[in-house]
């Protein structure tokens, strides 16, 4: 599944590639998939993405956001799989849950994997969407600072997040996070996933606000985790320290054994010898 770091290059490849570009077919999938969600029907969307032009892309946690001039955005958000250009002339995917056509002869198009959102709104409306309305900061926004981190950390202490993983995995109260990256931000932070909030130091605080940032800086500089695939059908660099390759390898700090365990609803690796 993309995370803020993919989608961050995404939009950034958008905008230096697709921008300008005028529309001249647009489809919604050809294979069925019950978990890719629309807002329009097939014949809605082709018709309003008509003559459309692509504007300045963003990105929001684990939301892409591409306008479409004038008067629409298209809007991808929670997906994994591959979201591509295609040069003029170039083979174009034999099964697609979203296919833009251009009219210089190039193309754009959407296949997930697992789920996701395809959606088309008028401009404005996007953000009355669930997940998007109300969305907090996320780690690449210039309010999220070590001060606002320390008064999450606050916050969730009178709720039912208690953990380490907790706080960067559930109910998005940090977007655009993800269980593959909370494993390098904990081993960064040298916290354990199960470490209780209650418990860390302001000194810790800072230290899981700045593995925070630092792991996703990295993440974006390395052009995207290995197995995730950016708008040219590239892999990114990022090599995970934590990950199921590593499981009973010897962690790169302290040369302890790296083990796996299974805790809100996912597997976590970590180094009990120096993850406290």
């Amino acid at each position: 599944m993309f995370e803020l770091p993919e989608y961050t290059i995404l939009s950034s490849q958008i905008n230096a590639t697709l921008k300008g570009e005028t529309v001249s077919s647009a489809f919604l999938g050809n294979t069925a998939h019950k978990f890719v969600w629309y807002n329009l029907s097939h014949d809605e969307f082709s018709k309003v993405m008509q003559k459309k032009m692509v504007g300045e892309s963003y990105c929001k946690g684990r939301w892409l956001f591409v306008p479409m001039l004038p008067d629409y955005v298209l809007v991808l958000g929670e997906c994994g799989g591959k979201i591509l250009h295609h040069e003029k002339k170039s083979k174009r995917p034999s099964k697609y849950h979203l296919l833009i056509e251009f009219s210089s002869g190039t193309a754009f198009s959407v296949t997930t994997q697992m789920w996701g959102a395809m959606e088309l709104y008028k401009q404005g409306q996007e953000k009355e969407r669930q997940y998007i309305k109300d969305m907090r900061p996320t780690p690449v926004d210039k309010d999220f600072t070590q001060e606002y981190f320390s008064g999450l950390v606050e916050e969730c202490l009178d709720s039912d997040v208690k953990t380490a993983k907790a706080i960067l995995t559930q109910n998005q109260l940090i977007p655009g996070l993800g269980n593959a990256i909370a494993q390098d931000i904990l081993f960064n932070a040298g916290l354990g996933p199960k470490f209780p909030l209650k418990e860390l130091t302001e000194m810790d605080k800072k230290t899981l606000y700045e593995a925070i940032i630092k792991t996703v800086r990295e993440v974006i500089k390395d052009k995207g985790r290995y197995d995730e695939y950016d708008l040219f059908g590239e892999v990114g660099k990022y090599k995970r320290k934590m990950d199921k390759s590593s499981v009973g390898k010897s962690c790169p700090r302290c040369g302890g054994s790296i083990e796996k365990i299974q805790y809100l609803g996912g597997a976590c690796y970590y180094c009990p010898g120096c993850q406290k």
